[in-house]
């Protein structure tokens, strides 16, 4: 009896288990949304008029005009209430109510009663927020770290977040401590930990210190990217590292920066790619170029676009009227008006037939056909599951 009863209880436990780690995929039935798992079972019935895919274990529905959450049990853990919502990032999510912006936690509880005219996403640990046309930083108590008292702010990038008080813009850590008071004329955000400020017309790079680390004599430089930054010197360009050496010598039309090792360069409206040593991987040839992403980039010629790899090979030759980056593998492409997927090999995994499409996320994609929208999922096997019915 014993043995019976614990096998009972293991089943339960193990189906509970199942249930909630499920995948969930937002479902659209005519009008209405709900959820259902990846082989189309509805979990959650068609009631809400959109529904959004999960982001940190909840997923954002709407009904009557009100927004809420819903686990991926399909539990309403925020009742629609609130007039809109931002995903759940650090565990923590947006919410506006009667023109005034707030936080909530996973479980529905308000962290920051709607307060502020406006809030964004938390990075690094902060939230900025905007309070009578001034700006300030809240931890994720809803402790005000940094009084609503700047100008503008913003996001805390590196340990440091960028501000502005009286026209000058300056630095301040996470305690609130103005680590570069503001007193320049323009500033950036750090990048590989130097950030690029004016004043009186120069441009220098500080430190987290503020201490000038490099004062470039060009027309213009970029923030570092891989190590390197692009400068301008009498309309050409070219790069330098960190410590001011020229890497490749301003001679360029025009560049992009550094991603995955290689960086697009423009000479004679023609675009190619070098390497970190300046040599040319990729001969300018191209009408235009795309940075590096997971490995290709995106290459234009004769008003049509492929990918190539960082040998300079065609691995899609210049054959569709769009393309996007690639992301988790796949990227969009548009042939004759309408949107599909491929791999890496150049593969058509979905052909084109959408009238819109989005990238891949977390293994979905949503897609517009007929003027309606819903979401996609690709199988390892190949079957492309459309997740709607009419």
């Amino acid at each position: 009896m014993k043995k019976t009863v614990f096998l009972i209880g293991m089943m339960g436990l193990l189906w509970a288990t199942c249930l909630h780690a499920q995948e969930l995929i937002p479902y659209r039935k005519g009008d209405k949304w709900g959820f259902c798992t990846p082989d189309k079972k509805v979990v959650v019935q068609p009631k809400y008029d959109y529904a959004l895919s999960f982001s940190e274990g909840l997923a954002q529905v709407k009904l009557n005009g009100k927004v809420g959450f819903i686990d991926k049990t399909g539990k309403v853990i925020v009742p629609p209430k609130y007039d809109d919502a931002g995903d759940f990032q650090e565990g923590l999510a947006r919410v506006y109510l009667n023109g005034k912006s707030g936080f909530i936690d996973k479980t529905g509880k308000e962290i920051v009663t709607p307060k502020y005219d406006d809030a964004w996403k938390f990075t690094e640990g902060l939230a900025l927020v905007k309070l009578n046309d001034k700006y300030g930083f809240i931890d994720k108590t809803g402790k005000e770290i940094v009084t609503p008292k700047y100008d503008g702010a913003e996001y805390f990038q590196e340990g440091l977040a960028r501000v502005k008080l009286n026209d000058k813009y300056g630095f301040i850590d996470k305690t609130g401590k103005e680590i570069v008071p503001p007193k320049y004329d323009y500033a950036l955000d750090f990048h590989e930990g130097l950030a690029r400020v004016i004043l009186n017309n120069k441009l220098v790079f500080i430190d987290k210190t503020g201490k000038v680390i490099l004062t470039p004599k060009y027309d213009g430089a970029e923030d570092f990217h891989e190590g390197l930054a692009r400068v301008e010197l009498n309309d050409k360009y070219g790069f330098i590292d960190k410590t001011g050496k020229v890497i490749v010598p301003p001679k360029y039309d025009d560049a992009g920066r550094f991603s995955e090792g290689l960086a697009r360069v423009m000479l004679n409206d023609k675009w190619g790619f070098i390497d970190k040593t300046g040599k040319e991987i990729v001969p300018p040839k191209y009408d235009d170029a795309g940075d590096f992403q997971e490995g290709l980039a995106r290459v234009y010629l004769n008003g049509k676009s492929g990918f190539i790899d960082k040998t300079g090979k065609e691995i899609v030759p210049p054959k569709y009227d769009g393309a996007f980056t690639f992301h988790e593998g796949l990227a969009c492409v548009k042939l004759n008006y309408e949107w599909g997927y491929i791999d890496k090999t150049g593969k058509e995994i979905v052909p084109p037939k959408y009238d819109d499409a989005g990238d891949f996320q977390e293994g979905l994609a949503w897609v517009k056909l007929n003027g309606k929208y819903f979401y996609i999922k690709i199988f390892p096997d190949g079957r492309v599951i459309e997740y709607y019915d009419e």
